[in-house]
């Protein structure tokens, strides 16, 4: 497996890859107000240095899969960028944001450390080619529509441009109408492409055709425990889970973000049975 390295340059250096200690993705949904936002960083910081967790700050500058164009969909890409550079110089944390035009990889590559491509888009060949183009990491989500092994052409479509610092996020598969189910098998098949892979912890429990602002738009975020234990237990090598300091007044996914407050006893959980899991040399 390629090992990918993040960061670097001023910031805090996060590796991925096999016999790796877990790494995080986390951070609030979209980018909020400058005080919101120094608050998750900051929080999230102290907790990278108390628990010696590898840690990738994402939050995105625009989200533009939205329910309703009436939603928040973010700053946009200035300012949202200015704000994620801000982050990475005042805290350095490398950071990371959805990126869904062509038009705008070459300004998020002069910012983020990880061009992070939507689920929506994994198969959008012009996008997905320029952030491989681009030399960032690049973090793939699985289509909710796609087998994990369909993730071979979005791998394909960056290592054809030179690329190999490529992640794969696993965020579940469409069954019924509203709800994803998690299939673990995704993790050691994905892991076969050759590239480390990542578990979204906080998507699995949203319920799709619901707004993500409403409070019925996720299952009951007690579940997030249960399926990173099991992520982690299958062999993931990073956790992607958005937090927010108080989720039900987030702009963006309150149904499925994370408490900052309750993060350290799930960072420390998890940590504990990473190590069991690697000591195994399963992960």
């Amino acid at each position: 497996m390629h090992t990918v390295e993040i960061g670097g340059d001023g910031v805090a250096s996060v590796r991925l890859g096999s016999g790796l200690p877990l790494a995080w993705i986390t951070g609030p949904c979209v980018v909020e107000d400058r005080a919101l936002m120094a608050n998750a960083a900051e929080r999230l910081k102290k907790l990278s240095e108390k628990l010696h967790v590898p840690i990738v700050f994402k939050s995105s500058y625009e989200k533009d899969n939205r329910s309703t164009e009436l939603s928040y969909q973010g700053p946009g890409l200035h300012e949202g960028l200015e704000t994620l550079a801000w982050i990475r110089r005042e805290f350095e944390l490398p950071v990371l944001s959805d990126v869904h035009r062509v038009e705008d990889v070459a300004a998020a590559a002069d910012v983020l450390d990880v061009i992070q491509i939507p689920a929506f888009l994994c198969q959008q060949t012009s996008l997905v080619v320029a952030a491989g183009r681009s030399g960032k990491p690049v973090n793939l989500k699985k289509g909710q529509f796609l087998s994990p092994d369909g993730m071979f052409s979005s791998v394909g479509k960056v290592e054809r441009t030179g690329n190999r610092r490529i992640l794969m996020t696993e965020r579940g598969v469409s069954f019924g109408y509203n709800d994803l189910i998690a299939d673990m098998t995704a993790i050691p098949v994905m892991k076969q492409l050759g590239y480390p892979v990542v578990f979204d912890a906080g998507h699995q429990v949203r319920r799709y055709g619901i707004p993500s602002e409403h409070p019925d738009g996720g299952r009951s975020s007690d579940l997030i425990p249960v399926l990173m234990r099991a992520a982690i237990a299958a062999g993931a090598n990073g956790i992607f889970l958005e937090t927010h300091p108080s989720p039900p007044e987030a702009l963006c996914d309150a149904a499925s973000q994370y408490p900052l407050d309750q993060l350290e006893e799930l960072m420390t959980g998890a940590l504990q049975l990473s190590e069991l899991i690697r000591a195994q040399g399963h992960a």
